[in-house]
């Protein structure tokens, strides 16, 4: 199976480019999933019901979300009616929505997605995600009731996403970091046999600070005196993510390869021979 992943969609500039540019990269790529981190598409800060419904008729099978999750009021009534958007799994017991789905590729094969919030730097003390996970893939093993699992570890330390990654290494097809917005250089696969990268990057324009129109952070920074609220800004977008291939039989990587298409970022471009 070729898992397409794409980072954090962020403001109009990410929204704008998903909706102009999935279709035909799905295609070129020969994806036969493909899953999107939205949740900073609405304004930078979570994302409304028109705008999921915009990104899933753009070519996407499955969007997750994070610690914004429900930023836009709509969103805690949207996703009880919309099964292919994933808030994560240990954001709050009493959250709407589901931290877990099984979905169906293009060939009719099954693929797991989940999504976990880290609890180191974050804005508020979110549930071990350790448990939460391994409750899921303990029920949905790759290669047996599933024949990929894809882990979105939504966090800002490094090291705890690399803690994710082992921890899920050999019961996931592939762990990727979303949340901090930059892309690293990190894409491998692990010993046991998950692809891993620490974070896809946003769909975003990158000449900003991670994604926000860089005249208010430039100034809280400086002067640590706030005048503004923050913008997205609204440049030409790159698309970030990863693409995967998988082994049917075992559930395990093949290959992972970093996507970066469009904008300012030099350009990286995954095969669509596999």
């Amino acid at each position: 199976m070729r898992i397409l992943f794409l980072g954090d969609v962020m403001g109009r500039a990410g929204r704008r480019a998903i909706s102009e540019g999935l279709t035909p990269l799905r295609e070129r790529l020969k994806a036969d999933f493909v899953a999107v981190n939205a949740e900073n598409a609405s304004g930078g800060r979570g994302i409304t019901a028109g705008h999921a419904q915009l990104l899933l008729a753009s070519g996407a099978d499955c969007l997750t979300l994070g610690d914004h999750a429900f930023d836009q009021k709509d969103m805690l009534s949207f996703i009880e009616k919309e099964p292919r958007i994933i808030r994560p799994l240990n954001f709050a017991k009493e959250a709407p929505g589901r931290g877990a789905g099984v979905f169906s590729d293009r060939r009719g094969r099954k693929i797991l997605v989940t999504q976990a919030l880290g609890q180191v730097f974050m804005s508020r003390p979110y549930d071990d995600p350790f448990s939460a996970l391994d409750a899921v893939l303990r029920a949905h093993p790759p290669g047996g009731m599933v024949q990929a699992a894809l882990v979105d570890i939504h966090a800002e330390a490094t090291s705890e996403k690399m803690a994710v990654g082992h921890f899920c290494d050999g019961r996931a097809s592939l762990v990727v970091g979303t949340h901090t917005h930059v892309p690293t250089g990190d894409a491998q696969i692990l010993s046991r046999g998950t692809a891993y990268l620490s974070d896809a990057g946003m769909c975003g324009d990158y000449d900003s600070v991670i994604g926000m129109d860089k005249a208010e952070p430039l100034r809280r920074f400086i002067t640590g005196m706030i005048r503004d609220r923050f913008t997205p800004a609204e440049g030409e977008a790159t698309l970030c993510g990863v693409l995967v291939e998988t082994d049917d039989r075992t559930g395990l990587a093949r290959r992972i390869e970093p996507l970066r298409e469009g904008g300012r970022l030099a350009p990286t471009h995954p095969s669509a021979a596999g």
